[in-house]
């Protein structure tokens, strides 16, 4: 057994009998189109895509149990980035649809032609808030992503420099302290002068 996936949407995934073959992809490729005319996949794929362009699903093995979180931590962060791109792409035409949507509570009237443009947005009105509820669960769970990629990202010589100046700053206190003390038992003291005073004169008469 075989499993695709795709880019634009990494939650889909489709298993086909075999191995990875063109014939396989074009297996997975007619299960793809029956879910899509269905309406069990809302995916919207861009003209042109092909077979070739579905990313095969691999069991990771022992050996790669060490790569396995920062793979993972790198998929999660791609499909945020799909999904911002999409939220984006929908939002504008989303945001205009919504607002159409207030005039069906209110006492104006309304042209047959409104009602139909409301009921055309609905569709996109869809996709939108769908894509966004995503958007909004995949970017909670790409904080973890994120730092899993940022610990794997740390710079040994970061850890080694503080190292270093963790040990050197009390050999550095010690010594200073000891030439202050060095030069305060060096000082020779200064006395305070001597002052004699004068012998008192004698009142007596020879």
């Amino acid at each position: 057994m075989v499993r695709y996936t795709l880019a634009q949407s990494p939650e889909v995934v489709l298993t086909v009998a075999g191995k990875d073959s063109p014939k396989a992809r074009d297996k997975a490729m007619a299960e793809l189109i029956e879910l899509m005319d269905s309406g069990k996949l809302d995916t919207d794929l861009a003209d042109g895509f092909s077979p070739d362009q579905f990313i095969e699903v691999r069991e990771i093995s022992m050996s790669e149990d060490r790569e396995d979180p920062i793979t993972q931590a790198v998929q999660v962060l791609n499909n945020l980035a799909t999904l911002k791109i999409k939220v984006q792409e929908l939002r504008s035409d989303a945001m205009q649809v919504r607002s159409q949507i207030d005039i069906l509570f209110s006492d104006e009237l309304v042209s047959e032609e409104q009602i139909n443009s409301i009921k055309e947005g609905f569709k996109t009105l869809k996709s939108f808030a769908q894509l966004n509820m995503k958007f909004l669960d995949a970017r909670s769970q790409a904080e973890n992503a994120r730092q899993v990629l940022d610990d794997a990202l740390k710079s040994p010589n970061a850890e080694v420099k503080i190292t270093v100046e963790a040990e050197s700053a009390p050999d550095d206190a010690p010594v200073n302290e000891s030439i202050e003390l060095d030069e305060l038992e060096t000082t020779p003291e200064i006395e305070a002068p001597i002052v004699e005073e004068p012998a008192a004169k004698s009142t007596k008469k020879k």
